[in-house]
């Protein structure tokens, strides 16, 4: 049941862009294409969900045994996730080029996401196992995934709409991420 509750709270109610506002670059800057979304969402899972395996052995096993957790911990998380990241680039340019030209500058900043960083951190945290953190971690990727695909589909239709002059681009961009945000609110209380 535990696992369940922890799904349903990170992929909804707590999501990590609608409602805990981090990995907002990401978010705004790779959600003109659902493609594009989708193929960020998919690469922040896999970086996400490697990065807190990596991170949980890494506090549980060498930082906190030695007392080096207080000093060391952001320290190494970040450069687990630039590890990870580097590897995701390499692997994307190799096999699917298309999607590596599509997401451009936004892959690389994957490693400066705070979402990525903050699950880590969270799932140290709060104490998870390893098996809750993975848990923890996926959904929230997920969460991350949804969100940008939603906001790239309303993106993408707004392109197609009349929009006021003053309101094309960024400012429709701006109001309609805060119409999402207020909508996502509505899953709280869920669990």
């Amino acid at each position: 049941m535990e696992y369940i509750i922890i799904i349903i709270a990170a992929i909804f109610v707590n999501n990590v862009v609608l409602a805990q506002f981090l990995g907002i670059c990401p978010f705004i800057g790779v959600s003109r294409k659902v493609e594009t979304a989708l193929g960020m969402g998919m690469a922040v899972l896999f970086v996400m969900t490697l990065a807190t395996i990596v991170t949980w052995v890494i506090n549980t096993y060498v930082l906190k045994p030695y007392g080096l957790d207080a000093f060391l911990q952001t320290l190494s998380f970040i450069l687990v996730i630039a590890a990870l990241v580097q590897m995701v680039e390499i692997v994307l340019k190799k096999v699917a080029p298309a999607l590596y030209q599509a997401l451009g500058i936004f892959l690389p900043l994957i490693t400066t996401n705070c979402a990525v960083l903050g699950v880590a951190l969270l799932t140290v945290q709060k104490e998870y196992t390893l098996g809750l953190g993975v848990t923890y971690a996926a959904a929230t990727a997920i969460g991350f995934a949804l969100a940008l695909v939603i906001f790239a589909g309303i993106r993408e239709q707004l392109d197609k709409s009349e929009v006021p002059e003053g309101m094309k681009g960024t400012p429709i961009a701006l109001v309609t991420a805060g119409l999402l945000a207020m909508a996502f609110m509505g899953f709280s209380g869920l669990v």
